[in-house]
């Protein structure tokens, strides 16, 4: 994947309908999307040279979206609070240049706001995924 536009990172909101549309969290500064495995370490007293061994598809996969920035409207402001305060797992999909695009269930696991006197209010989010997610490669 050659270097890309970071501002070119999108995080949407389904909006939970038939077919589900998707609308941008706009005003976010930084964005980050994490995967992760948890590993089920097998080792024994028998491992070759006494390396781990990791038994392979076994952890649990999880993925976590971080973002910071500003709301540039009140519907997406009124909308991640609703789904926060409603502990709502909802839709989102990340779509990272270059990679593809990752959609599925995930709720919102800290909204946090602050401001400094002489600077504009801010927000930062925190999602964790919440069941199976779609990874959808981008074409070349």
């Amino acid at each position: 994947m050659p270097a890309q536009k970071g501002k070119d990172l999108l995080l949407e909101i389904g909006d939970g309908g038939a077919p589900e549309s998707f609308a941008i969290i706009g005003g976010l500064r930084t964005k980050t999307l994490s995967l992760n495995t948890q590993t089920v370490d097998i080792t024994h007293s028998q491992s070759a040279g006494g390396w781990r061994e990791l038994l392979a598809g076994a952890g649990v996969r999880q993925a976590s979206i971080a973002g910071a920035g500003v709301f540039l409207n009140d519907a997406e402001a009124q909308t991640v609070r609703a789904v926060f305060f409603a502990g709502e797992a909802r839709n989102w999909r990340v779509i990272v240049p270059g990679f593809g695009t990752i959609e599925g269930a995930f709720l919102v696991a800290n909204l946090d706001y602050a401001g400094e006197h002489d600077r504009e209010a801010a927000m930062s989010l925190g999602l964790e995924s919440a069941g199976a997610l779609v990874f959808t490669a981008e074409a070349a």
